[in-house]
């Protein structure tokens, strides 16, 4: 089962030009940019959990900090960053990606 994910090739060039960018911008070795690329979606996950609780008030030093939209908008960067890291560790993400969405598809949805 190959399901469509409408992730096209101009998204994945998109990832690989940002992946390019953070090459060029950061000092890092090969080995510490797969390492910083990974931390850094569990840094963007936090981020989730933080605008999640602000929308709901569930901070009462911080009150309701956050909307739904800042929700979405830190989920997306979490997506964004895992495809950064993906791309960084193999050269063929899109293909990586499509084949294991098509599995966790089929096994979920057989």
């Amino acid at each position: 089962m190959t399901l469509n994910t409408g992730i096209g090739e101009d998204t994945w060039a998109t990832i690989e030009r940002l992946k390019d960018w953070l090459d060029a911008k950061d000092n890092a070795t090969p080995g510490e940019a797969r390492l910083l690329r990974l931390l850094k979606i569990q840094e963007e996950v936090g981020e989730v959990a933080q605008a999640a609780m602000g929308a709901m008030n569930a901070n009462p030093r911080k009150g309701h900090s956050h909307t739904w939209d800042d929700v979405q908008n830190e989920l997306c960067d979490v997506i964004l960053s895992s495809m950064v890291a993906l791309a960084t560790i193999t050269p063929d993400a899109a293909k990586r990606f499509q084949e294991r969405l098509d599995a966790v598809a089929e096994r979920s949805l057989a």
